[in-house]
């Protein structure tokens, strides 16, 4: 279903306090700035079978986003290559793929046909994404008034309004309040019974180890353990 292989991605950065536009222009067309290799994902190999639930852990700057990218096909790899075998749904950066200047229900448009949905299936589906998304009348409210809460209950309700078979999961479903969290939770363990292949990136470890098969474990780049949920994360937890 998904086959990483020898995956590594290279980044430059640069340290120069640059504070305008005209300033950067000057400096990079005399070349004075200086950029510094940075490998975010190093010789990342792994399978992912169908209907697995893979969770990914690590710390804050370990890759872990990095290689949601690349698998999702975002980002392309500078060494190695990511194979996917299905439809990807990526739930990754809060708010990717909508436009805040328009309501909630034109997003649902919008955010659906970016993930391949039919108009006709989306106008289907309507009432059944609001019901879920528990919007309400601020369904018709553009989404720059929205919370990061009311912005997750938007996406995951129409990213999951079908069963993809590849749904890819961020860390966006620590946002919103507690009963939406166990709504989605509940959704996501439907997806999986369903055959739906699923990774996602979560600190919480707890809820890696009730809702996952195998856990990679990434620290600073490289895979520092992949096995069982539960002996990767009693091993992160030392």
């Amino acid at each position: 279903m998904i086959n990483v292989e020898n995956v590594s991605m290279r980044f430059f950065i640069t340290q120069d306090k640059i504070q305008s536009l005209k300033e950067y222009a000057i400096k990079f067309l005399t070349r004075q700035i200086k950029y510094q290799e940075f490998w975010a994902l190093k010789d990342i190999s792994f399978e992912v079978n169908k209907g697995e639930v893979v969770g990914i852990i690590g710390r804050n700057g370990a890759g872990k986003s990095t290689l949601l990218k690349v698998i999702s096909g975002i980002l392309r790899p500078t060494i190695g290559s990511s194979v996917c075998k299905g439809n990807i749904v990526p739930m990754l950066e809060l708010g990717s793929g909508f436009d805040h200047d328009l309501t909630g229900r034109e997003n649902i448009f919008l955010n659906g046909a970016i993930l391949g949905y039919t108009k006709k299936f989306l106008e289907d589906k309507y009432e059944e994404i609001l019901e879920f998304s528990e919007l309400g009348r601020f369904i018709e409210v553009p989404l720059r008034n929205y919370s990061s809460g009311m912005l997750m209950r938007l996406a995951f309700s129409i990213a999951t309004v079908v069963n993809p078979e590849i749904l890819i999961v961020d860390e966006i479903l620590a946002v919103g309040d507690a009963n939406f969290q166990e709504k989605s939770k509940a959704r996501m363990l439907e997806l999986m019974s369903g055959g739906t292949t699923v990774l996602f990136v979560s600190h919480n470890l707890e809820e890696i180890r009730s809702m996952c098969n195998t856990v990679i474990w990434l620290d600073s780049g490289l895979i520092k353990m992949i096995g069982d949920a539960k002996e990767v994360c009693n091993a992160y937890s030392i």
